[in-house]
Parts: C-alpha cells; structure tokens; sequence
C-alpha cells in the first residue's frame, strides 16, 4: 500500500466504532444521571417515588393504572409507592369527577415543592459543572442535549 493510500475499512469497523461509541454514552449518560439523582429535596425519597411526583407534574393528574403503564411497573407496586408518597403528604387520592369507580392521584402543594427544589437543585449542579467547561464545550454539550432528545423521542 502506497502511503498515500488510507486503508479500508470494513462494515465490522464501522459497526465497532457505533458499538463503541453507543457504550460510551451509554456509561457517560448513566454516571452523569446517578450524579444528578443525588440533588435531590428528600434524600430519603427513592428515585422511584421521585419520578412519579416529576410525571404528575408534568403530566397532571392520573389513575394508579395510568401511573404504573406511565413508569413501567405494576399496579401492586405502584400502590405502595403512591400510599408512601400519600403518607408523606405528597400526592392525594381522589374519586375522579367522571368516573366516581375512578380514584384520581393529584400532586400536594408539598409534592410539587419536593419537584421544584429537586429541580433547582439538579439545575445548580449542572450550571456549576458548565461553568468550568469552555464556551466551544458548553456549545457541543447544548448540540448533544438535542440529539439525545430525539434519541428518546424514537
């Protein structure tokens, strides 16, 4: 081979290089998201307990079906995540206006304070870390957060 000639590569190499890259990310993505996790309002709450208080906000109120099919888990298990966060005051159950059959779990004043300063909190560590990174840095990060949007939005 001449030395101006690169050598081929081969659909394996290609195929290694995204097997790579994917689990890159894929460690890079997990550590940074345990990292966040620990910013939170209620240390003793689980991440479990936290997400389902992030989708009411987001999300609004739902039925303890909605919420299970919502987090991936089953009706048993999301009861007693729903009873525990209602114990502690942040959800309530309520029969649904509709549906009387229905029982409706809503967001307290005190859940959705638990969201906003858990939020608050991930935000100041991660305008913390950005600020010891470049401009050019900060720049690729932003690209990258708008890819991995669409990634999960597949």
């Amino acid at each position: 081979m001449s030395s101006d000639t690169k050598p081929l590569t081969t659909s394996a190499d290609h195929l290694d290089d995204h097997s790579a890259a994917a689990s890159r990310l894929r460690i890079a993505t997990f550590r940074l998201a345990r990292r966040m996790r620990t910013q939170r309002a209620v240390d003793s709450m689980s991440d479990g307990q936290f997400a389902v208080l992030a989708a009411l906000w987001v999300h609004g109120s739902h039925t303890l079906g909605e919420l299970a099919e919502r987090e991936r888990v089953s009706a048993p298990s999301m009861n007693r995540t729903v009873n525990c966060l209602q114990e502690s005051g942040y959800v309530s159950r309520a029969a649904d206006e509709s549906d009387g059959r229905k029982v409706v779990i809503s967001l307290t004043d005190a859940g959705r304070a638990v969201v906003d300063e858990t939020a608050r909190r991930r935000d100041a560590w991660v305008e913390a870390a950005l600020a010891d990174l470049t401009p050019a840095e900060r720049e690729t990060l932003d690209a990258a957060a708008e890819l991995m949007q669409r990634m999960v939005a597949r």
